[in-house]
């Protein structure tokens, strides 16, 4: 449950940091992520990225060359990650959809 937690507040800190301008990106001379594009891809990243370590810990266990506490931890960390990603994408067709039945 702590890996939970500490995910869970890097997550958040992470997010606090991209969303801490000024709301409106300039086009020009925009670092990566400093958009709402940039924060979608970085996520997306970052959840391959965790799936990817889950694997790779898997296989090494079943080679006998992890130890068991590491790969519950990477695979524990990888469903947080897919469960988040998951929950955001069901916010975001909700809000869509929310929008699209708004009278003009």
């Amino acid at each position: 449950m702590d890996v939970k937690l500490n995910t869970a507040i890097q997550a958040y800190a992470n997010t606090a940091k991209a969303g801490s301008g000024t709301g409106v990106a300039a086009r020009d001379g925009d670092k990566e992520g400093d958009d709402f594009a940039g924060l979608v891809r970085s996520t997306a990243q970052n959840a391959i990225g965790a799936v990817k370590n889950a694997e790779k810990m898997s296989m090494q266990a079943v080679a006998g060359k992890a130890d068991l506490q590491e790969v519950v931890t990477a695979v524990t960390a990888a469903e947080l990650t897919l469960e988040t990603v998951v929950a955001v994408r069901d916010k975001v067709i909700t809000a869509y959809n929310e929008i699209m039945r708004m009278p003009i």
